[in-house]
């Protein structure tokens, strides 16, 4: 669904893309925009308790993610450089929404269990892309897993929006439970993976 959905906002992004190309705006320019919006926005809101605003925020710039993508390759400058941009700009975004999470439900906001799930979140979900990165750079491959990026996005936003427009803490709490637990697994199942590869290429 995802993968489907991401070919649609291709398609809706080119006519902005090529506008902005046009005015000089460099593909960089949007991923480094993008990522400063949502860092500011999930560290500011989510601790002082302005969850519906917040992730409704972010919700728009997640949904402009793929457009610094479709800048580079109308433009012709699809690049290892702009990918490394990308995936490592992605990951302070995360970690800036898990992180908000954790001061508000530490700060009072609710209950510490959702806290220390939301954290649980934040180090699990550096983890999954780190094991990945390794493997390839063993000369492996670990594209595996039940929680991938995107996934565990969309649950994150979704569930603060609906806390935040009226919804019980219970939702939250169920929701970063089910995602940390997914990320294990995920982990895990990237390990074996590569545990595999390992011992079929040894001798």
């Amino acid at each position: 669904m995802l993968s489907r959905l991401r070919g649609v906002m291709t398609r809706l992004w080119t006519p902005l893309a090529d506008a902005l190309l046009r005015r000089g705006v460099s593909p960089d320019a949007v991923t480094i925009t993008g990522t400063l919006v949502v860092v500011v926005t999930a560290l500011w809101a989510f601790p002082t308790g302005h969850l519906l605003l917040g992730g409704l925020l972010i919700a728009v710039f997640t949904l402009t993610d793929s457009l610094d993508g479709v800048m580079a390759r109308r433009a012709g400058r699809s690049s290892p450089w702009g990918a490394f941009l990308d995936s490592t700009l992605d990951r302070f975004g995360d970690g800036a929404i898990f992180a908000g999470l954790v001061l508000w439900y530490t700060g009072g906001g609710g209950s510490r269990l959702t806290a220390v799930l939301a954290l649980a979140c934040l180090v699990l979900g550096s983890i999954v892309p780190y094991a990945r990165a390794r493997a390839e750079g063993l000369g492996m491959t670990a594209a595996v897993g039940i929680a991938e990026r995107a996934e565990r996005l969309v649950a994150v936003i979704v569930a603060t929006i609906l806390v935040g427009a009226g919804l019980p803490d219970v939702v939250m709490t169920v929701v970063l439970g089910l995602l940390a637990a997914a990320s294990a697994v995920t982990v895990v199942q990237r390990m074996a993976t590569v545990r595999r590869q390992v011992r079929e290429a040894a001798p």
